[in-house]
């Protein structure tokens, strides 16, 4: 990273991923004064969307003013070419934070970013900051997903399973806190049918409801949406405890 004078921005939707990337940009003394959440209102090929309202509370914890981003729907359902998709996708994003960088002192020194192995996600977000002309922080990175998952539970991450989409994660997984005994049998299920570690492909999204960043716990009441093959909580009650 260079010495780019400016503020940092944590893009963050509230799962462990990204969260795990603000945590250590705090360690570092990184200057974040903006968290970015973009809230997509289908499904997306560049985004976390479950349950990204909940993100608001989690700032609150953390004590960092968020902003919201609310693109029109993407209709990733029906897309024909995904590299076009995701570049369409990047773009509200991207204007958002050209917007924000004339509000903020120094504008952006750089962004924090939460991928493990997506090149599909990171060369974009690299684009992007190349044109904002900020630095990119991505600590998760092409790092060991074992290693990156017990340090999450070593740091004291409270980690909960917010939707599963893939062969043997049934309705079980819903609302499971990711633990020691969550990771063995992910990696049971990893050797059975190949499920990520860390959900990477899709498998699984995550909400982090405490942490030592955060002041207050997030107290979560939901029900869940099971279709059969793939299923969410749907929270019905949200607040800091």
């Amino acid at each position: 990273m260079t010495d780019r004078v400016g503020a940092w921005l944590s893009l963050f939707s509230g799962g462990k991923d990204s969260s795990w990337a603000l945590y250590q940009a705090l360690e570092r003394g990184l200057p974040v004064e903006r968290l970015v959440t973009v809230h997509p209102a289908g499904d997306s090929y560049m985004y976390h969307v479950p349950e990204t309202g909940l993100a608001t509370l989690a700032a609150e914890s953390v004590g960092i003013p968020l902003v919201d981003v609310e693109p029109d729907d993407f209709d990733a359902d029906a897309v024909a070419d995904s590299s076009a998709q995701g570049d369409d996708e990047l773009e509200p994003l991207e204007l958002a934070l050209e917007e924000l960088a004339t509000d903020l002192d120094g504008g952006i020194a750089g962004l924090t970013a939460g991928a493990v192995e997506s090149e599909y996600q990171t060369s974009r977000i690299e684009g992007m900051c190349e044109r904002l002309e900020c630095d990119l922080f991505a600590p998760l990175w092409r790092e060991e997903p074992r290693e990156l998952a017990d340090a999450m539970l070593e740091a004291g991450f409270e980690i909960v399973i917010v939707q599963v989409a893939a062969h043997g994660l049934d309705e079980s997984w819903l609302g499971r806190t990711l633990d020691a005994a969550a990771l063995s049998d992910l990696e049971d299920l990893n050797d059975e049918y190949g499920v990520h570690l860390l959900g990477e492909g899709g498998e699984f999204e995550t909400l982090v409801v405490d942490a030592p960043h955060m002041d207050r716990r997030i107290d979560l009441e939901y029900d869940r949406e099971w279709d059969g093959t793939r299923g969410r909580i749907r929270v019905t009650e949200a607040s800091l405890e």
